[in-house]
């Protein structure tokens, strides 16, 4: 079968938010290559890597490829929309990302065989002390102490390698108790939600504004066997202001989340908590100010790389 594949040019900076909009367009991939990543793990101590070259580990480089892969027969038409929206993304930024040149090109490949390729670079990932995401394709004994959350081969939307997702994990498993309700405000794959049903909520409510992720979402929810637990609904936040939930997580792009904060407090329980990520720093005051102007208060705020997550509370 014949692809499409769409590259950008971009930023480390800008290459999640470029991504994010092509994951609204496609279900056939998309990858970030990002030589940043490479030097971050080999600074990192716990990870080996036995031959680099020294003059990459100490340059600075700023400029990612971001592709995805588009039918043939809508190929013009799909990335004419991506391009709009990720310039629109840029506008909205007003400056404070450098998204790189956002020159793109177009090359039609023989996808055949691509898929393949792609899962081999994905293996069960272990975040925090219970949670692996696992993906489908791949056999995992867990231990005793584990959850598992196995996410299908389109793996759209989030799949926890990001530090935005791997945060929202690590504070979900320190916040959910034996029947908690919680609520997640952008579900994308669902595997926040997922996760949190498998910690022990006895409900869990999902959105998205896309259709593709609320597609993927009951799926993976069906997939994981929690689907009596959680409800997926299109849309922005949860109509019904009588559900409170314990535990609110969104991991949106900060504008967003800002944007939001006079609409999320509804559903959140006086004592409840609230999981805020996908905040770089220079957009951190933003957000924090918006949630302090509805009465909520930064009780942990965590970094992983460039990005931020924060646990909030009401004042008291």
């Amino acid at each position: 079968m014949k692809y499409i594949e769409l590259t950008v040019r971009t930023t480390t900076e800008g290459s999640e938010l470029v991504a994010d909009v092509m994951w609204n367009y496609t279900t056939h991939g998309v990858t970030v290559c990002d030589v940043n990543d490479i030097i971050a793990l080999q600074r990192d101590s716990t990870v080996y890597w036995d031959y680099m070259e020294e003059d990459l580990a100490r340059s600075v480089q700023t400029d990612v490829l971001v592709k995805c892969f588009l039918s043939l027969e809508k190929a013009e038409e799909t990335a004419s929309a991506i391009m709009r929206d990720i310039f629109a993304r840029k506008e909205m930024s007003g400056g404070a990302i450098d998204f790189g040149t956002l020159e793109e090109g177009k090359r039609e490949i023989d996808g055949d065989d691509w898929i393949d390729v792609w899962k081999k670079h994905f293996r069960p990932l272990h975040i925090g002390s219970k949670v692996v995401i696992v993906p489908e394709w791949i056999a995992y004994e867990k231990k005793e102490h584990e959850i598992t959350v196995t996410l299908d081969s389109n793996m759209a939307f989030g799949t926890g390698e990001h530090e935005t997702t791997s945060m929202c994990l690590e504070l979900l498993q320190e916040c959910v108790k034996q029947g908690d309700t919680c609520i997640d405000v952008g579900c994308g794959s669902g595997i926040l939600g997922i996760a949190a049903a498998k910690l022990g909520a006895g409900k869990c409510y999902l959105t998205d504004i896309d259709t593709i992720a609320v597609q993927s979402a009951t799926h993976n929810c069906e997939k994981n066997g929690v689907s009596q637990k959680v409800t997926v609904a299109h849309a922005n936040l949860l109509d019904d202001a009588q559900v409170k939930g314990n535990v609110v997580f969104a991991n949106i792009t900060a504008e967003v989340l800002a944007m939001l904060a006079p609409s999320i407090p509804k559903n959140l329980k006086e004592d409840g908590i609230l999981i805020l990520s996908g905040i770089i720093q220079s957009r951190l005051t933003l957000v924090k100010e918006a949630y302090a102007a509805v009465g909520l208060s930064v009780v942990e705020e965590r970094r992983k790389g460039e990005w931020y997550a924060l646990k909030l509370r009401f004042l008291r």
